[in-house]
């Protein structure tokens, strides 16, 4: 068997598949070694993939409160968790000031638990229970150019070490100087695109929720580990249509892993990185029930490059986070809201977002929305917004 290794362009769907069916697709992925697209009967769906549980979830690691964050071991990865991702977006502008989005994820999807029958009956080399996906996206306020690509797992293909710390999927790399985050150069290459950035930060690592327990649900049925670095700078070149061009700007890093994301009654989330004006970042998700009987649940976190923060959410304060959509763009992968009223009353703010292209859906395999906004209202600012299970 040939390793497992290409990009794939797969088709973009609209329609929800489910976590179980996702499994067959990367069986099969496995099976021919990635040498030819696998034939798909149902859509993927990034709900599908993080929510739905599959039969075996009792043999994975759960998420609890209480977890001591320890770094840098957990900037590595965690095996026995169905899914986790590393994560960074940018805001950026060229020397000529035109603005910029730039997104890099890494996915690592279980496809079965260390510690299952499944996992330990296989000796070859090549064997593995790990699967690694990555997305790459640069935004301007004209274009929006994506790409993915899949592999196993395997330090020659798809990886993430210790020393230095390294993250990687063939070509597309963060490779820190030392065992922890920074500094690092992120470098992606695709036939339509490429950057090569370096991101620096002093600032503390951010825990979300309650110290990194991030509850999904008012009864936080669904957690995941969440920690943050908001904080970052960040310079490199872009290359678009053979033209390389310098660029700056500020960067936000997140990881999150888990056995389940979502209920069986959530579909999908909204999700906002934010830096304000006033030197604070923000961030803010809901996640919206499957039907209008099953209410959204809210959270927040407002940040400080000293490491302090405030926490918001609809478990506490049912009223506290207010998201309205006010205007929608209809895509080759959905329909999704692009323009937004966010208001947070115990924080003062009270602001409209606006993508910096409402065109900023996401055509691959799992088809999401997530592009570059600006902020104007009571604050003042830029980020990133995602939108999935539209």
């Amino acid at each position: 068997m040939k390793p497992l290794f290409r990009q794939l362009n797969l088709p973009a769907f609209k329609m929800k598949r489910t976590v179980n069916h996702l499994w067959l697709v990367l069986l099969a992925l496995i099976a021919v070694g990635a040498c030819q697209q696998p034939e798909s009967t149902s859509p993927l769906s990034m709900g599908g993939l993080l929510g739905e549980p599959s039969s075996q979830l009792d043999d994975y690691d759960s998420v609890t409160s209480g977890y001591q964050f320890s770094f840098p071991d957990d900037h590595l990865s965690h095996d026995n968790f169905r899914q986790e991702w590393w994560y960074l977006t940018a805001n950026m502008q060229t020397q000529s000031g035109e603005k910029l989005g730039i997104q890099w994820t890494q996915f690592r999807i279980a496809l079965a638990a260390n510690n299952s029958q499944q996992n330990t009956e296989h000796n070859s080399d090549w064997a593995t229970s790990q699967m690694y996906m990555s997305h790459a996206a640069i935004t301007s306020k004209s274009h929006h150019l994506a790409a993915e690509k899949w592999s196993r797992g395997h330090p020659n293909l798809a990886d993430v070490s210790a020393d230095p710390f390294t993250v990687k999927l063939d070509n597309w790399q963060w490779v820190s100087e030392t065992t922890g985050l920074f500094p690092a150069t992120l470098s992606v290459a695709t036939d339509e695109f490429s950057y090569q950035l370096s991101l620096t930060s002093d600032a503390p690592m951010q825990l979300q929720g309650d110290k990194g327990f991030s509850i999904k649900s008012a009864d936080a049925a669904v957690a995941s580990y969440y920690y943050s670095q908001p904080f970052i700078e960040l310079s490199g070149t872009i290359t678009r249509n053979g033209k390389q061009e310098l660029v700056t700007g500020k960067a936000w890093l997140d990881r999150e892993w888990s056995s389940q994301f979502l209920t069986k009654a959530q579909q999908g989330w909204d999700w906002f990185s934010i830096r304000l004006d006033d030197g604070s970042a923000l961030m803010v998700f809901q996640l919206r029930g499957a039907d209008e009987n099953t209410p959204a649940f809210y959270s927040a976190r407002r940040m400080f490059a000293d490491g302090s923060g405030r926490n918001i959410s609809s478990a506490q304060s049912l009223d506290d986070i207010s998201m309205t959509p006010l205007s929608w763009q209809q895509t080759d992968s959905g329909k999704y809201p692009t323009s937004w009223q966010l208001a947070i009353t115990s924080e003062q703010i009270d602001v409209t977002i606006n993508a910096l292209n409402p065109d900023s859906n996401m055509p691959l395999s799992i088809p999401y929305w997530e592009g570059p906004i600006s902020v104007i209202g009571s604050h003042s600012g830029d980020g990133y917004m995602e939108l999935t299970g539209y």
